[in-house]
C-alpha cells in the first residue's frame, strides 16, 4: 500500500513522537516547507539533531524539506494513496489541494483554527478556506472546539486528533533542581509561564494580575520561561505597560540598560525540554493567560499537557484551545478566567496561592485527565479519518 503524504510546516519536538506513531500505523512521508514556528518555549533543538524544528536524518519517520510550491507536484505524483495538509502556508495549502485534485487522491485537511484571522491578508483566504472545509474528503481537527467551527463552515466527515505530548517524558521522575540563576529557589509558591514573548500569549495581562494580586517575594514568585532578559514586546495600557519601563538599570553611566521585571518576577530565556521539566517539577502553578488578537487565537497550548503531566495546578484563559477543547475544566482540573481580565486572573492566583489542598486536587485531576491525550490517540484520529475513505492500513 502506498504511503500517505503529510504536508506541514515543521516537525517540532512535541510532534516527533506523534508523527512516528502515525507512520507505524499508516506509513507516511512528511513534507516540511518551513516558515516561522509557533511551537514550544524556545530551545528544544536537543531532541532533534540540534536544529530546531528539523528532524534528524535518523528520525523515526521519512521526511523531506520542500519549498511550498513543490507540494503540488508531490501531491499529484501518484506516489501516495492520500494527502494530509495543514492549514498553514499561503502557497503550500492551495498548491497541495490543487496537486491532490490533479492526482485524483483523497485530501485530508488538518486544521487548528477556531477563529479565522482578521488581518487584511487573511480576509482574502477566508472564502478559499471555507471551500476547502467543504471539498476535503475528511477534516481532522485539534479538538471539539475546532470541529464545531469547521462544521459550521461546511466541513463534513470531521474527526479529532487529540493534542498530545510525550507523557512518559514529562511525567518522569526528576532528581535535579532547576539550575538557572534566575530560578527563585527560596519562594514558597512558584507560578510559571512558559511560552513565546508575543502579545497573544497574554503577558501584559499576567504582569497586570501579578501587580494587582499583592503576592510578594519571597513568599511567592512568578517565573516567565522563554521570555529572556530583553523580551521584544511592550504590553499596552495600564499597570502592565510599566513592565518594561520601570526600574531600568543603566549598564554604563548615562546609557540605558536592561529593564527589570516587577518585584517577584523572574525572566528565563528559552530552555531545552529537560530543563523545563525540572522547572515544572519545582513549580506549583502553570499560568496560560493567552488573549485573542486579530491574527491569532491559541489553537491548544501544549504547555498545559506538559504541566499536567507533572501534577501542576493550571490557570488558563478562555482564549486557550485546551480550555475550549475540553482538557482544562474550571474547578475540576484547573481554574479558567476570562481572557484579558487582570482582576480575574489576580483573584485566581491569590486563591491558589492560599489553598494548597485545592492545588493538590486540581493537579491530581489534571494528571489523570491528560493521560488520555497520547500520541497513540492522535494517530488514531488520522486512522479513523483514513478509514472513512477506505484508505487506512489499520482499519480495513
Amino acid at each position: 500500500m502506498k504511503p500517505v503524504l503529510f504536508v506541514t510546516s515543521h516537525a517540532p519536538p512535541d510532534r516527533v513522537g506523534a508523527f512516528a506513531r502515525l507512520h507505524e500505523r499508516e506509513g507516511i512521508e512528511v513534507a516540511l516547507f518551513g516558515g516561522r514556528s509557533k511551537h514550544g518555549v524556545g530551545d528544544r533543538s536537543t531532541e532533534i539533531d540540534g536544529i530546531s524544528d528539523r528532524p534528524a536524518e535518523g528520525s523515526p519517520f521519512p521526511h523531506r524539506h520542500v519549498r511550498q510550491h513543490e507540494t503540488a507536484r508531490l501531491a499529484a505524483s501518484g506516489n501516495y494513496r492520500a494527502v494530509v495538509c495543514s492549514t498553514g502556508g499561503r502557497v503550500a495549502l492551495p498548491a497541495t489541494w490543487a496537486g491532490a485534485r490533479r492526482g485524483g487522491v483523497a485530501l485530508i485537511l488538518w486544521t487548528s483554527l477556531w477563529a479565522h484571522p482578521r488581518s487584511a491578508a487573511h480576509l482574502f483566504s477566508y472564502l478559499a478556506l471555507r471551500r476547502l472545509y467543504h471539498s476535503a474528503e475528511t477534516v481532522v481537527t485539534y479538538g471539539p472546539h475546532v470541529s464545531a467551527y469547521v462544521r459550521a463552515r461546511g466541513a463534513r466527515n470531521v474527526h479529532i486528533a487529540p493534542q498530545s505530548v510525550d507523557n512518559a517524558f514529562w511525567g518522569a521522575p526528576v532528581i535535579a533542581a532547576p539550575r538557572d540563576p534566575a530560578w527563585p529557589d527560596e519562594a514558597e509558591i512558584k507560578f510559571v509561564f512558559a511560552g513565546r514573548p508575543d502579545r497573544e500569549k497574554g503577558l501584559g495581562t499576567l504582569i497586570e494580575a501579578w501587580q494587582k494580586s499583592g503576592l510578594q517575594a519571597p513568599a511567592a514568585a512568578l517565573v516567565l520561561v522563554g521570555v529572556g532578559s530583553n523580551p521584544p514586546w511592550v504590553p499596552a495600557g495600564g499597570a502592565a505597560a510599566s513592565f518594561l519601563r520601570q526600574d531600568t538599570a543603566p549598564t554604563t553611566a548615562g546609557a540605558p540598560g536592561s529593564p527589570r521585571a516587577p518585584a517577584g518576577v523572574s525572566r528565563v530565556g528559552p530552555v531545552p525540554p529537560e530543563r523545563l521539566r525540572e522547572m515544572y517539577a519545582d513549580a506549583d502553578i502553570l499560568v496560560a493567560p493567552s488573549i485573542r488578537t486579530r491574527t491569532f487565537r491559541e489553537p491548544w497550548g501544549l504547555v498545559i499537557n506538559e504541566a499536567m503531566n507533572r501534577g501542576l495546578a493550571v490557570i488558563a484563559s478562555d482564549a486557550v484551545g485546551a480550555v475550549a477543547g475540553g482538557l482544562v475544566r474550571d474547578g475540576h482540573n484547573g481554574l479558567v478566567v476570562p481572557a484579558g481580565n487582570g482582576d480575574a486572573l489576580a483573584h485566581a492566583m491569590v486563591r491558589l496561592a492560599g489553598d494548597p489542598a485545592l492545588r493538590a486536587r486540581l493537579g491530581t485531576a489534571g494528571a489523570q485527565d491528560v493521560s488520555a491525550y497520547t500520541h497513540d490517540a492522535w494517530a488514531e484520529g488520522f486512522s479513523h479519518a483514513l478509514a472513512t475513505v477506505g484508505l487506512s492500513r489499520t482499519h480495513c
